[in-house]
């Protein structure tokens, strides 16, 4: 498989997604319009770099619920996986399932990447901005240092949406 060129362009629409959350309850993007939605990729639930950026998403969600914006996570696993993460480390927001990676393709944010030196297809840890009309505000193609994405993305939120 190669590498697959996200279809995502800033200041156009948004893709349409339907996906099963933790409680295998269907999440679309409709659920979101009027709010500001922070859609971020990542590999695997309860792994070092997944959980510290899930946890960073967590300190800062109430400064994110000010600012009208929702945050979501997406990866492969499964919502009985998301049910378990999102319960260990009290996460209060949503877990999407892609198993067929099909929104990860269209983001962008599955492909071939270095991982140790050597190239891998998986999950490019990304994250999609999106407006409350729907609109791809900002789109970080490739999140390097995972830990620290959460603040970055909340400085330009702050910044930018109010």
């Amino acid at each position: 498989m190669s590498t697959h060129t996200s279809a995502i362009e800033e200041g156009k629409s948004a893709p349409d997604f339907r996906l099963l959350d933790q409680d295998n309850t269907e999440v679309s993007l409709q659920s979101f319009r009027g709010r500001h939605l922070i859609l971020y990729f990542y590999p695997k639930d309860d792994t070092p770099g997944c959980t510290k950026e899930a946890c960073g998403f967590r300190r800062l969600y109430d400064r994110f619920a000010r600012a009208n914006t929702a945050i979501v996570g997406v990866s492969p696993d499964k919502s009985e996986s998301h049910a378990r993460f999102r319960n260990k480390y009290d996460l209060p927001f949503s877990l999407l399932s892609d198993p067929d990676k099909q929104l990860m393709i269209t983001c962008g944010a599955w492909g071939e990447k270095n991982m140790y030196g050597k190239k891998v297809v998986g999950v490019i840890r990304s994250t999609l901005w999106i407006d409350p009309e729907g609109r791809v505000r900002k789109h970080w193609k490739k999140v390097s240092r995972a830990a620290d994405h959460p603040q970055k993305v909340l400085e330009l939120v702050e910044q930018e949406a109010s």
